[in-house]
């Protein structure tokens, strides 16, 4: 059975509020990383650039933990664990643009690099904890 964000839950992720996120490298070895994110429907977006360890982590192995503190209540958090059901280079630019909007209020990402490729990563909740309950 797979949990759903509380309107409480949806609350945070509307915030400029960073997410960590948990993915499991080659060797079994966890790597956290603190990125942007926002929700489309059930399920958690966020964005990285092809090469990153956590996109090669996520392209291999589907299982992510991801977790939020509300800025305004440090004892509120929303702990997620998923699997990500997409992963597309396919509109992943306008994607870091949306973000880059909520968290730097700026119509383009500004940190792009020469090259760089990015991806969007859809993670679909299995398990949703939050505190308070």
């Amino acid at each position: 059975m797979t949990d759903t964000f509380t309107p409480a839950a949806r609350a945070v992720f509307e915030k400029k509020v960073l997410a960590h996120v948990a993915t499991l490298g080659p060797d079994g070895a966890p790597q956290v990383t603190p990125v942007w994110v926002m929700l489309d429907g059930e399920d958690i977006i966020i964005n990285t650039a092809l090469g990153r360890a956590k996109a090669r982590n996520l392209a291999s192995d589907s299982r992510v933990a991801v977790s939020l503190t509300d800025p305004d209540d440090l004892y509120a958090a929303i702990v997620v664990r998923g699997s990500v059901t997409g992963f597309t280079t396919e509109g992943a630019d306008d994607v870091i643009d949306q973000l880059a909007k909520k968290y730097l209020d700026v119509d383009s990402y500004p940190m792009r690099r020469e090259g760089e490729i990015r991806v969007t990563v859809r993670i679909h909740p299995e398990r949703i904890s939050q505190q308070p309950e």
